[in-house]
């Protein structure tokens, strides 16, 4: 499955597009001219050119046009080559380059990757994904039996089971926030979390951007408040780094995990921790330490042998993220959502889970259509135009999560909405 040539994405596409510049998949990120730092945010967001110059970045497949970024999204060429430039060096001699070389690039992305969220660099652990960082902070917490934890149904399941895991193991209670999505009063928010707090409430989780419909979650009131009644915070941000900025010193949370392969592109399998300094000694390895009781965050990285070559490969996708910056990457990523969305949320009988509120929505939204179960619309979709989603069929919400990330073209989106109007009429 080779890369789409930009022959062959102008004709697909019908976009006059002759003389939009080309980046070569091997250029250096230099070459990205257009991507000067006094560009406004929200005009780069429609150059459709510049967007287009770094689809080419990508090595896409021409039958399957993926609308689903939000569960892993594909790596840059420049990632996908620093990956296996590191990889082949291991391969020299694995326990003298793995470890003895390739990982001394760990400290510096240590660094990075904790100046991007504004946090020490003593309270980042790199690891494999959001999934981990999550588990090792829910059943490393000293918690007793009776203990309270305030959770929603919206949550992720692997966290959703692991605190149910906690529940029978240890006899704690989960309270659980009921929400109507879209949710779109953020004092609404607060005070459902508010009144599932009781005095025996320890630990309250949320989910920073939900990812069944990307509802941005009031994270920074919900911890204010929480943190006012004695409780620890923490926060699932799987969906929120680098899809949105995100401070989470300003959030003020104790605990905070995300995987690497969404929104940043970064190697499959990679995923940092957030555990604030003071609270690193009191919380347990996942995987057994020598200094189980240590306040040194490097604790958590205990993990046997894995990739050292794709962790450090995280570089490479920081570098391209700098290139192209954080507020240019959100921009986009509400700009492809409001282009769709605006084109079909006013056809009969298709409704919509996810807010048309920036405040409210990134680039994430699902939708569903009268009539249509979740796997139907799925099946449909890839059947009909090459359109690669995700169903969502949870709790109240049945439809599809459509994900779209930086080298989607309108193009492909005009395809799911024609067929979403079809498929509407039925």
């Amino acid at each position: 499955m080779g890369l789409i040539t930009r022959k062959q994405f102008i004709q697909r596409s019908g976009m006059a597009l002759m003389g939009a510049p080309v980046l070569s998949a091997l250029a250096p990120l230099t070459s990205f001219s257009a991507c000067s730092t006094d560009t406004d945010p929200l005009s780069m967001a429609a150059d459709e050119a510049f967007w287009n110059s770094i689809r080419q970045l990508y090595t896409l497949d021409d039958k399957v046009i993926n609308l689903n970024n939000g569960g892993v999204s594909p790596q840059p060429l420049p990632v996908q080559n620093g990956h296996i430039e590191r990889y082949r060096r291991c391969n020299l001699a694995p326990s003298y380059f793995m470890w003895r070389k390739v990982d001394q690039e760990r400290e510096p992305l240590r660094e990075r990757l904790a100046q991007l969220v504004h946090v020490s660099n003593e309270e980042i652990a790199i690891n494999r994904n959001a999934t981990e960082g999550l588990n090792t902070i829910i059943f490393g917490l000293n918690l007793s039996p009776g203990d309270e934890v305030v959770l929603s149904p919206y949550d992720y399941p692997h966290m959703l089971n692991a605190w149910r895991q906690r529940e029978l193991r240890d006899g704690l209670k989960l309270n659980y926030v009921q929400l109507d999505l879209p949710m779109e009063d953020d004092d609404a928010t607060v005070e459902r979390y508010r009144e599932a707090i009781t005095p025996k409430t320890k630990v309250i989780h949320i989910t920073h951007v939900i990812n069944w419909t990307g509802q941005i979650m009031p994270v920074k009131r919900i911890t204010e408040m929480a943190k006012a009644k004695g409780c620890e915070v923490v926060v699932d941000a799987a969906h929120s780094f680098i899809h949105l900025p995100i401070d989470l010193r300003d959030i003020g949370c104790d605990y905070a995990a995300t995987s690497l392969h969404k929104w940043l592109c970064a190697p499959f399998g990679t995923g940092m921790m957030f555990i604030r300094k003071e609270k690193i000694g009191k919380v347990w390895p996942l995987l057994g330490n020598h200094e189980p009781q240590s306040d040194d965050i490097r604790k958590f990285e205990s993990l046997g042998t894995r990739s050292f070559a794709a962790e450090m490969a995280i570089h490479d996708a920081l570098d391209f993220h700098d290139t192209i910056g954080q507020d240019r990457r959100s921009a986009r990523f509400r700009h492809l959502r409001t282009y769709w969305t605006d084109k079909v949320r006013d056809v009969k009988n298709i409704r919509f889970y996810t807010s048309h509120e920036d405040r409210f929505a990134g680039g994430m939204s699902t939708v569903g259509i009268e009539g249509w179960e979740a796997e139907e619309m799925v099946g449909h979709l890839f059947e009909t135009r090459g359109l690669h989603t995700t169903p969502v069929k949870w709790e109240q919400v049945n439809g599809v999560r459509i994900s779209p990330h930086l080298y989607t073209a309108k193009a492909e989106l005009d395809l799911l909405v024609d067929e979403l109007t079809l498929m509407a009429k039925r």
